[in-house]
């Protein structure tokens, strides 16, 4: 299914307000309005993004009750910061990660509370998408709750369609044609790059482990039941070395662009793809709106399948990020009734209609209705009402940093020594493998829903 975009135009400063956190957790009473003080720590987000997150998180929640009083701290180096606290058992009371992958070894570690309680004081359970409610469990309790589901697909700038006489890719066919000719013509086939943050990597081995290898053989693998040496798995891996190579990940400048700079080029009509997550929805609104006269040109559509038999569209399914509650805290009630807060379609409307791509609460059974919505942020109501209708389905892909294990996790985003002939394919796997077991026998694999 494809969506044409009209983004209504959103001032996003790129300064943020990049703070070091590196207090403990809050202490009941020591606010001096009697109510007790809870911290959150989050990434170092735009401006803009960081006032709504104020207004309808902090103040919000501030303002529904008198017993605690809730802060958030903004800083580009979050998930190192949090990992040096936790170890010192101090840190925010909610915990901020960058999926749940970051989970596991925490909880191992006693770093996290057991939310079994929470989950069944508030209902987590049945209001959570099943996949996405597992994810967060480990050994059987549930230790983190996903903020959004996120998934891969095909932004595209229409204007540079029509002006070649391209029209938007429904196979794999077709997109290789438009890539292809791209170049030809001097444009990158696509924009997208890894700078500043190599776990943009994991975003393309995902998407190859869906559309070629397909979500039967990654479940099998993460399971145990298969192996990651299968030859779909090695296909997958192959084709996505061929198209880094071919330059359709970014060409030369995969290593020296990011996501905000790629969505400009797409804009200035370098290109005609940027392929990547949905949560790039939030960068898009600086580069497509009213003040450069191309609202109508952003577009975004499925990856097209490439392994055989492979039902289109197919999406992987992920999360952008976590919130779990520090072991350390000495308020956990308190930030249980946070995040849920953040568990409710009221929060993801308001936070998708001035944030899109990062707030799409993966709650079940919720349908938004597009037409409630301006811009990108409709358009990205779309994408997540089709989404949550495959994945109540039963069929989607395995996005890493949601499901994959820790050490194995890395070893895919670490994918980019095969796509440099740094290391051999099957070598790659075959040390995979070996990570994988370990990982396996202690008890590190999160729970992996099943297709169908």
């Amino acid at each position: 299914m494809t969506f044409r975009i009209s983004a209504r135009w959103v001032a996003l400063p790129l300064a943020a307000l990049a703070v070091t956190a590196v207090s403990g957790c809050s202490s009941p009473g020591d606010d001096a309005s009697g109510r007790a003080p809870l911290e959150m720590w989050f990434w170092g987000a735009p401006a803009a993004h960081q006032e709504a997150l104020q207004q309808n998180l902090v103040e919000a929640f501030n303002a529904s009750q008198d017993e605690y009083e809730l802060s958030v701290t903004f800083d580009p180096d979050v998930d190192a910061n949090i990992q040096t606290a936790l170890a010192a058992g101090e840190g925010p009371d909610i915990v901020y990660g960058s999926g749940p992958a970051f989970v596991a070894p925490y909880a191992q570690e006693g770093k996290l509370v057991d939310m079994d309680e929470y989950a069944e004081e508030y209902g987590w359970k049945d209001r959570i998408l099943a996949p996405m409610y597992e994810s967060g469990t480990v050994d059987g309790s549930l230790y983190a709750l996903p903020n959004s589901v996120n998934t891969l697909g095909i932004f595209y700038n229409q204007a540079v369609l029509d002006e070649h006489g391209w029209t938007v890719p429904t196979t794999i066919d077709e997109l290789v044609e438009i890539m292809d000719e791209a170049q030809e013509a001097g444009l990158y086939s696509s924009v997208t790059g890894n700078s500043g943050w190599q776990p943009v990597n994991e975003n393309y081995a995902s998407l190859f482990m869906t559309a070629v290898a397909g979500p039967d053989k990654i479940e099998a693998a993460l399971t145990g039941t298969g192996s990651w040496t299968d030859p779909a798995i090695l296909d997958a891996v192959e084709t996505s070395r061929d198209w880094y190579q071919k330059g359709y990940l970014g060409g030369d400048d995969y290593t020296s662009l990011n996501f905000t700079q790629s969505m400009q080029l797409l804009a200035d009509g370098q290109s005609p793809f940027f392929i990547g997550p949905t949560l790039a929805f939030q960068f898009a609104t600086d580069y497509f709106n009213d003040e450069a006269g191309n609202t109508d040109d952003l577009g975004f559509t499925s990856f097209p399948t490439i392994g055989e038999g492979l039902a289109s569209p197919l999406y992987t399914l992920g999360t952008t990020a976590s919130f779990s509650i520090n072991a350390a805290s000495e308020s956990p009630d308190g930030a249980a009734e946070v995040i849920d807060f953040m568990m409710s379609q009221d929060f993801m409307e308001t936070m998708t209609a001035e944030w899109p791509g990062y707030w799409g609460v993966p709650l079940s059974g919720v349908q938004l209705d597009p037409t409630e919505f301006d811009g990108l942020s409709a358009d990205y109501v779309a994408t997540l009402n089709e989404m949550f209708a495959s994945v109540d389905a039963g069929s989607f892909g395995y996005f890493t940093a949601t499901f994959f294990p820790p050490q194995t996790q890395q070893d895919w985003i670490n994918i980019d020594s095969v796509w440099n002939d740094v290391e051999d394919p099957e070598a790659f796997l075959q040390q995979m493998q070996s990570d994988f077991d370990e990982e396996l026998a202690a008890g590190a694999v999160p729970p992996i829903p099943a297709q169908g």
